[in-house]
């Protein structure tokens, strides 16, 4: 199995092209539906909201939102990740309603926690919270990257896009939240050259210090 995966994430690359004709399986989007409600996140408050786009006239009116780049307008799907706006009380609260139900954990003896948390988050400010949230966001995609490398399926995460246009599109302030990051995702078009191109890493020993 880990030599399964490890050619898969060879295998991946940041798909610059896709191939219109086709489309990732349900079964597969169900998957990474599944694969990002599972993603690990700092408390495990999961700040964040995943919006899943298939429609193709909202794809393709999202191309000019994100800097024209192709692999948007071509891909079966949109992902965008989203954040909370707002993590306070009643979002902590909400949490531990949830722990307690799932666990049948005793309140009381979450009640500390719970405690610290509504103190601490209290205490950020937006900008502070923005910046924690945006973290998990990015714990969430790099998740998904991988599983949709074990899943055959090519993707592409996007920095480049623009967030307030998104935000209006989707009248996300009115949810309260905010688009953070987008990953486009399908199947590899034949003539996307980026395909050939060797993985270009600076090696195992060059990142990885170990301390035996």
């Amino acid at each position: 199995m880990a030599v399964h995966i490890l050619e898969q994430l060879k295998w991946r690359y940041a798909t610059k092209k896709f191939d219109e004709t086709k489309k990732v399986s349900s079964n597969t989007i169900k998957t990474l539906k599944e694969a990002f409600n599972l993603t690990a996140t700092s408390y495990g408050l999961q700040p964040l909201k995943l919006i899943i786009v298939s429609n193709p006239k909202v794809i393709k009116d999202l191309v000019p939102l994100s800097f024209n780049q192709g692999q948007v307008g071509s891909a079966s799907h949109v992902f965008i990740m989203c954040i909370e706006n707002k993590v306070g009380t009643d979002f902590i609260k909400n949490y531990f309603d949830l722990v307690e139900k799932t666990r049948t954990t005793p309140r009381e003896l979450l009640s500390s926690f719970e405690a610290f948390l509504i103190d601490d988050f209290s205490k950020k400010t937006s900008e502070e919270i923005k910046t924690w949230a945006t973290k998990q966001a990015y714990l969430a995609i790099g998740n998904l990257l991988t599983v949709c490398a074990i899943e055959k399926v090519d993707a592409c995460p996007i920095e480049g896009f623009s967030p307030d246009k998104y935000d209006a599109y989707f009248n996300l302030s009115e949810k309260g939240l905010s688009a953070v990051l987008v990953m486009a995702v399908g199947h590899r078009a034949k003539d996307d050259v980026f395909s050939e191109f060797k993985k270009v890493r600076r090696g195992v020993d060059a990142l990885v210090i170990e301390i035996e």
